[in-house]
């Protein structure tokens, strides 16, 4: 080939550079008409033997001819390069339009489902639901509820006080009986309310205890209300929250804002009445304290009690989860264990 074919060579090249489908026929291309062995490398070695007026001209032509195949071979690499890139990510690329999202949706925790459930059988009963502040005046926990300064039943509670005011006025309160004090000294008789909430004591942590826990308390307070009333109410109850062949026992107590004053029980549901350890081998589980309401407390609260009389209970919420879902340890309440709470 002499150098006046350059033109068409130049003109087959580009198009066969064009052609090219993927980089591997680029490379072949890019051999033949570029590479050590191609036409252009042979006219090149071949440019010396030419007469000296005649270089010139040949050289240029050669090297244009090089030059516009070696940017047609670049231009043609890139966008080859670039479709490969996008075929690969495309073979890799994750379909997701076609798998069922189904986010796993949370749920209220075992103790708060428990409160409701507790919260509407006492509604179903003809009760009333009171709620009030966990940080309370030691006259509402202690002072209002028949417990004054010095009072050696104040011992029994393991009471955690805020610095806040005077020392030993605030508190974290350690029952929710508060509640009832406020609800008696809002509204005139007849009473019945329940007041659920958290309370707080120094209590060390055991299967049965924790030293944060839920509690609801029922008050009653009507005209011609006796101790009857008070165990009918608490035989109910036990038989519409753990069923017919739950029992329940009262047994004679102390407490300083009821008396006559008891504790009641009910039958363990994790050994039947066999005895373990959570029952401590009794085949019975404490649930809370009951009681008449102390003449003096319905006094303080502006009730007089020879016209007015009540009764008060009160029992851990957490602890009624765990009897009637079989719960070991009471501990694993404030687990946050996944493995649990879902459960529920």
């Amino acid at each position: 080939m002499d150098y006046d074919a350059l033109p068409q060579l130049q003109e087959e090249g580009l198009a066969r550079i064009a052609a090219a489908a993927d980089l591997a026929e680029l490379h072949d291309a890019e051999a033949d008409l570029v590479g050590r062995s191609s036409v252009l490398a042979d006219l090149q070695k071949r440019l010396g033997t030419l007469a000296p007026q005649e270089r010139p001209g040949a050289g240029q032509r050669l090297n244009s001819t090089r030059r516009a195949l070696t940017e047609a071979l670049s231009e043609r690499r890139r966008a080859l390069e670039q479709a490969a890139r996008a075929a690969e990510l495309e073979a890799d690329r994750l379909d997701l339009t076609e798998i069922p999202y189904r986010p796993r949706r949370g749920h209220l925790h075992l103790v708060t489902q428990t409160q409701e459930r507790l919260e509407d059988l006492f509604v179903g009963m003809g009760y009333t639901v009171a709620e009030g502040p966990e940080a309370e005046t030691d006259w509402h926990n202690f002072q209002a509820l028949n417990l004054p300064v010095a009072h050696p039943a104040r011992s029994s509670q393991d009471t955690l006080y805020l610095e806040w005011g005077e020392p030993e006025t605030v508190l974290l309160r350690t029952q929710t009986s508060p509640v009832q004090i406020r609800v008696m000294q809002a509204q005139p008789p007849p009473i019945y309310s329940v007041m659920p909430g958290r309370v707080y004591r120094k209590d060390t942590p055991d299967a049965r205890h924790n030293p944060t826990f839920s509690q609801i308390e029922g008050l009653v307070v009507d005209r011609g209300i006796t101790f009857g009333d008070l165990a009918g109410t608490i035989d109910t109850f036990t038989r519409a929250y753990f069923g017919p062949d739950i029992s329940s026992r009262l047994r004679p107590a102390y407490f300083p804002f009821t008396e006559p004053s008891a504790e009641f029980e009910v039958t363990c549901v994790l050994c039947r009445g066999a005895g373990c350890r959570t029952c401590s081998s009794t085949g019975w589980i404490e649930l809370g304290g009951c009681g008449m309401v102390h003449p003096n407390v319905l006094a303080t609260c502006g009730i007089d009690p020879e016209e007015w009389s009540g009764f008060a209970f009160g029992f851990g919420i957490d602890r009624q989860a765990q009897m009637r879902h079989a719960i070991a340890d009471m501990r694993v309440l404030l687990d946050n264990d996944i493995r649990f709470v879902g459960q529920f």
